[in-house]
């Protein structure tokens, strides 16, 4: 599916992953639930990709679904703590590297040994 030029140059959406867009957008949202179609109108997003992205997020507990419409989770701080932790993700993909991070992926990393990271690259 196409993108349109603006967002091809702002790369900003590019580089966000559909689930983030999509919790994004129902959290300048949250006084309002949609329908998987007009979330993946709303993101310029294949609806079956949205469909499956939500049934993710669901079972993260991070919207809320009552058939046919789609809400972010009254639980703030869970999506807080997630976005938390795609920071400390992408901030260990840019420090090791994707393929270095994907060998510790079985490791779970201690906020000391985050704090560490953090340190040697600042």
């Amino acid at each position: 599916m196409p993108i349109g030029i603006d967002r091809f140059e702002d790369g900003e959406e590019i580089r966000r992953t559909t689930s983030e867009r999509i919790v994004r957008f129902l959290l300048a949202h949250d006084e309002q639930a949609f329908t998987r179609v007009e979330i993946a109108e709303a993101l310029d997003v294949a609806p079956n990709t949205v469909g499956t992205n939500l049934s993710r997020l669901k079972k993260r507990d991070l919207v809320r679904h009552r058939e046919p419409y789609w809400a972010i989770t009254d639980d703030r701080e869970r999506v807080a703590s997630a976005f938390r932790v795609h920071a400390e993700d992408a901030h260990l993909d840019a420090l090791l590297g994707e393929e270095e991070w994907g060998d510790w992926a079985d490791h779970a990393a201690s906020e000391a040994e985050l704090e560490a990271a953090r340190g040697d690259d600042e």
